[in-house]
């Protein structure tokens, strides 16, 4: 997916064209993370659906539920999403910040004898 160190450094174009993929991955993967913990807050507690978007919402967004009287399912599953949700937040950073990494340690690894040749 990412070029090798001896091909020069991708035009910036289709660098930003690499964010938006990544962007579009990380969006995907919150959108089926906060999806599968609507499902959760529906199955577990019996929420509405937009009772359960904000409860999934806030504790993949790092907030906490909003609801804290919950059944004992309801509450390993609300602490097993929060793990998730912790995962996936570095997870997702990880995706985001792979090409702006990979761009800069190309860049300082090319060098003008490269363009030489």
């Amino acid at each position: 997916m990412y070029e090798h160190h001896h091909t020069p450094p991708l035009s910036l174009g289709r660098f930003i064209r690499r964010m938006a993929f990544h962007a579009c991955l990380a969006l995907a993967v919150i959108s089926a993370s906060l999806f599968a913990g609507m499902l959760g807050y529906g199955h577990f507690e019996q929420m509405a659906w937009l009772d359960a978007f904000l409860n999934a919402a806030m504790i993949l967004g790092g907030m906490g539920p909003v609801k804290t009287e919950l059944t004992d399912p309801g509450k390993l599953f609300a602490g097993l999403y929060a793990l998730y949700s912790g995962v996936l937040f570095i997870a997702v950073m990880g995706l985001m910040l792979a090409p702006v990494v990979h761009r800069v340690l190309h860049r300082f690894h090319w060098d003008d004898e490269h363009e030489a040749k």
